[in-house]
């Protein structure tokens, strides 16, 4: 009965709901009615009311965005014998579709997310840590092998293994001689570094099923009852198995514990842009809003590293999933659909590095893309049989975001069929855009400030979504039409940009400006030209400027900045002994890097202080029995203000516990990230972020131009110098 009730409930709901979209009223009673609407959403957000105000906010807004969706069904695409506007006015038409089906899954996923929850403590089963390798350098595989190795966890009770998919026998004796003694020498080299720092050392045969293969591969010679997989540059904090492993004696059916992906290192993005110390990373949104959402409905899902999994589980499944080159979303899938659950613990609890080229950068988001469009062709979540139909949604909303680059496309061009070729795509009054798009777009904007807040500023989404657009359409294309094509490559991580130049794959972006740019003198030219159309033509002007102003921001994006680091230094504060010829100075470690360290000597004056003079650096370690050890450095700079000598030193890590030293300086510590987090999280609201991104956007397109006009100079000045030799 009471079941019954319930559904007669939400069936008048939902009458009352159409009733109110498809009520015939009046231009001016709909622009009122948006402005009512609009205006009680920002009262409540300026009154930072929660719970179930929140909940009436975006009740509001959803009723504004379906009254459109009718609008915009019912009364504005071109009529169907007229082709060339109703083919591109439809194909636009779909792309807001997809946008409002997309604002619909992001309401169920996040609405209402999920809180921490607490583990239980001491429950030690054991654990294989696995970090697999393909190319990586042997320095950056030490600090993370030496920052598992020093987790706070009984020590015969975890097992630390290096997966290395750069030196297999395949690879040992290719009848290539360069990649033969690449091989042989980096087998040799890792299996001496993991001899040292006390990990194990495992290869295979032949580079079969990529990364899915290794981790595969991993499990045949191990026999933990828990698998820790970390990628080659991300290194765990020294609480990461004490903050995870107990959520697996709560439930004996957990098969994952995924924790944040924390990056040391801006990607291209934020830095070209420098606003990575300002402002939230863009993978916060989704591991600070998205994955705590997923979380509520049991779909949290396998990001292929910084995670804990249950053997038993994998084992169920045929181990990690290698039909996709996204290994991880995949394996995740079955295991759900097996009835497997899943935990989400919103604490960053590793460090790791992002690609630091915006080439490498459209390259890792290419894959995670190919890897989606994959899944969504081998698996379909929708029709996975096993998995709830919240799991099912939860599923389809982070597949079919990747689909993006289309509608994106769709809105880049739409304007210029109307500034460029007079077509008519979308039948409406300058009056009526006034009263239902701009209204849409604002209780839109709205929207995803409640849902997403200090987690994402405005339009940077949009400035994220078109800068990858440009390059990821083909690949998506590709993915689609032929599934099996993508082959997994590893993201390069250790570059750095030395000088400062444009990226190789910019030029896309520039024709794209010039493009924008040519359509702003039409729009101009045609409002003077064409008066009786002025508001339709001012309406699609502005469509186009908002277009020209993320394209312009584009411009600075993809603008490299030359930094000599590829990683940013680190905050630590930790008191030390500075030694130089054998005599010891008091002093603070006040940051760190993944290569060196910055410290303040408390000094007048220190003798014979010259660059690449060696020194020692004596603290003591978060791990160990207490004693203070010592770390080899050499001298880089050295600056005097007052009583204290700031020195920039660089590590010389000669045995393995001096390897062990730096993970401790960088990586033991997990409350520095969060307090980095935390200190550049804050919500600008839409009036003020909306301001500062146009600000932003007029400067870098400014830089962005100066980048082109010096390099096209260059060009030209050695063009001529070779014409003259």
């Amino acid at each position: 009965m009471r079941k019954a009730g319930i559904i007669l409930f939400w069936a008048f709901m939902s009458f009352c709901v159409i009733l109110l979209i498809t009520l015939p009223i009046n231009l001016q009673t709909q622009l009122i009615a948006s402005l009512v609407i609009v205006t009680a959403m920002a009262i409540i957000k300026i009154l930072r009311a929660e719970g179930k105000w929140r909940l009436i906010a975006l009740a509001f807004g959803t009723a504004v965005v379906l009254r459109y969706v009718y609008w915009r069904t019912t009364s504005t695409l071109p009529p169907v014998n007229q082709l060339e506007n109703f083919i591109p006015g439809f194909m636009l038409y779909l792309a807001e579709m997809y946008s409002v089906m997309m604002l619909a899954l992001s309401l169920f996923v996040v609405s209402m997310p999920l809180p921490s929850r607490a583990a239980s403590e001491d429950y030690f089963p054991t654990v294989d840590v696995f970090v697999p390798t393909y190319n990586e350098e042997a320095g950056l595989l030490a600090n993370t092998l030496a920052a598992a190795k020093g987790m706070d966890y009984p020590a015969d009770k975890f097992t630390v293994w290096l997966l290395d998919d750069g030196g297999t026998l395949q690879k040992r004796t290719s009848t290539n001689l360069l990649e033969d003694q690449a091989a042989r020498a980096r087998h040799q080299e890792l299996k001496a570094l993991c001899h040292d720092l006390g990990v194990n050392y495992l290869t295979r045969d032949r580079n079969e099923h990529a990364k899915a293969g290794n981790l595969n591969n991993g499990m045949k010679h191990s026999t933990g009852e828990l698998i820790a997989v970390f990628d080659a540059d991300h290194a765990p904090a020294q609480d990461f198995l004490l903050e995870t492993v107990g959520y697996f004696e709560d439930d004996p059916k957990l098969f994952l514990v995924q924790t944040p992906h924390f990056f040391l290192n801006p990607d291209p993005v934020e830095r070209n842009l420098r606003t990575f110390e300002r402002m939230p990373s863009e993978n916060e949104m989704f591991y600070g809003i998205i994955q705590r959402g997923l979380d509520k409905w049991n779909a949290s899902f396998f990001c292929g590293s910084a995670a804990v999994l249950r053997r038993h589980a994998l084992d169920e499944t045929g181990g990690f999933a290698g039909l996709s080159i996204t290994e991880d979303c995949e394996t995740a899938i079955q295991l759900h659909a097996n009835g497997w659950n899943s935990v989400y613990v919103d604490k960053p609890l590793i460090a790791g590095l992002q690609p630091a080229t915006f080439a490498s950068f459209i390259g890792q988001r290419s894959r995670w893309a190919q890897g989606m469009m994959q899944i969504m062709r081998f698996r379909f979540p929708l029709l996975k049989r096993g998995l709830s139909i919240p799991q099912r949604l939860c599923y389809m909303s982070s597949i079919m975001f990747w689909l993006f680059p289309f509608p994106r496309a769709i809105f880049l061009f739409a304007p210029l069929c109307y500034l460029f070729l007079d077509l008519q795509i979308f039948t409406a009054s300058g009056g009526e855009f006034l009263a239902y798009t701009l209204a849409y777009m604002l209780v839109n904007l709205m929207m995803q400030n409640y849902l997403y807040g200090a987690f994402r500023w405005p339009w940077i989404s949009e400035l994220y979504e078109y800068v990858q657009t440009v390059h990821l359409l083909p690949a998506v294309i590709s993915a689609i039409i032929n599934p099996r094509k993508p082959s997994f490559k590893v993201t390069a991580k250790d570059e750095s940009v030395l000088v400062s130049r444009l990226s190789e794959i910019s030029r896309p972006f520039f024709v794209i400006f010039g493009v924008l740019l040519l359509a702003l003198v039409v729009t101009i030219y045609r409002v003077y030209a064409e008066p009786y159309k002025a508001d339709v033509t001012l309406v699609v002007g502005g469509w186009n400027l908002l277009n020209l102003v993320l394209a312009g921001c584009a411009l600075g994006v993809v603008s490299e900045r030359g930094e000599k680091t590829a990683t940013r230094r680190v905050k630590v504060s930790r008191r030390c002994e500075f030694g130089l010829e054998g005599k010891w100075y008091p002093a603070t470690i006040e940051d760190v890097s993944v290569y060196g360290a910055r410290v303040n000597v408390f000094v007048q004056k220190i003798p014979h202080l010259a660059v690449d003079t060696r020194g020692e650096i004596r603290f003591t370690p978060y791990s160990g029995d207490g004693e203070p050890e010592i770390l080899p450095v050499a001298i880089r700079n050295n600056t005097v203000s007052g009583d204290i000598i700031t020195v920039g030193c660089r590590y010389l890590p000669e045995v393995a516990r001096h390897h062990s030293l730096v993970a401790d300086l960088i990586f033991a510590n997990s409350k520095q990230w969060t307090d980095f987090q935390l200190s550049r999280r804050g919500n600008p609201g839409l009036l003020r972020g909306t301001l500062w991104f146009f600000g932003l956007a007029f400067y870098q397109t400014s830089r962005g131009l100066a980048y082109l006009f010096k390099g096209t100079g260059a060009r030209l000045e050695a063009a001529r110098e070779g014409n003259r030799s």
